[in-house]
């Protein structure tokens, strides 16, 4: 009898050894797996946890870890390949203005009025490329947070004025109606990145705004901080084109698409978030 139940012991010993490790190998495997299909970039991934809710041991938790990371690994695998595509598409155009013009200019009897008028087109070709990159470097800085703000005691009221008097000459060529309340606001910030937010509102307020059209720019202190304001009788947008204003490369007027590259308002998101501010839009088509 001692014997049988020693032996039986054992049995059951080694058969529960091997049901914990046969329970240990599955999810183990299942993991390796999914870890493997993660790394040669497949992100389609949703392992089933295998117990309910309320009851999930340790490997049900790294499930549902794994299952986050692959969404957002596809997640940022398509913003990743819609910016390449964004970027290849917003560069082909200035460069095929480039090489059409510079093949005209090779014709040896073109008249002196038109070789000028293709040179200023190159120039203007070769400017929207240069402020492409440039916008793309400086975004890829801040979202990979390689851009610090250097805060400190400023007016930020006197930093919006010269913001305002480098668009003296497109206002006044355009016919527009400028209109400015701006206090002296003492502020500690970086004014490199108000310079960035002032400039690119002020630049979509004079491009979408016509000629005898208005633009009212003001800034005041209320509390603890300052609020900008930059309001025009432009255009307008609808809500739905509202709700996309700060993607990168929407351009929700693509009548104006030749005077910007759809990543003005994305860089003062961004600058705007780091700073720790608030940005919102209020707009109705027609009404500005």
């Amino acid at each position: 009898t001692a014997v049988i139940l020693i032996v039986l012991s054992v049995v059951l010993t080694l058969i529960s050894a091997a049901y914990r490790r046969a329970e240990a190998e599955r999810p183990v495997k299942e993991i390796l797996r999914a870890t493997d299909k993660m790394a040669r970039g497949d992100f389609k991934i949703n392992l089933k946890p295998r117990h309910i809710w309320g009851k999930y041991d340790e490997y049900d938790v790294i499930f549902e870890n794994i299952n986050r990371m692959a969404a957002e690994l596809s997640k940022n695998e398509m913003l990743r390949s819609d910016f390449i595509a964004n970027v290849s598409h917003e560069i082909k155009t200035p460069l095929s203005v480039i090489s059409s013009y510079a093949q005209m200019l090779r014709i040896k009897d073109l008249p002196p009025e038109e070789r000028a008028a293709c040179a200023d087109t190159l120039v203007s070709a070769s400017n929207r490329l240069t402020a492409l990159v440039v916008d793309i470097l400086k975004l890829n800085k801040l979202e990979n947070q390689k851009i610090f703000p250097q805060k400190c005691a400023l007016n930020a009221g006197e930093v919006m004025r010269e913001c305002v008097l480098s668009f003296d000459e497109k206002i006044e060529n355009k016919g527009i109606s400028l209109d400015c309340d701006i206090d002296d606001v003492e502020a500690v910030s970086d004014a490199g990145f108000l310079e960035i937010i002032f400039n690119n509102l002020i630049s979509n307020a004079v491009k979408f705004t016509e000629g005898g059209g208005s633009i009212f720019i003001s800034l005041k202190e209320e509390g603890a901080y300052f609020v900008a304001t930059v309001r025009d009788s432009g255009c307008g947008m609808s809500a739905e084109t509202g709700a996309h204003i700060f993607d990168k490369f929407y351009q929700g007027d693509t009548s104006h698409s030749q005077e910007g590259n759809g990543l003005g308002l994305a860089l003062v998101k961004r600058v705007i978030d780091i700073l720790g501010g608030e940005i919102s839009v209020n707009s109705r088509e027609g009404e500005g």
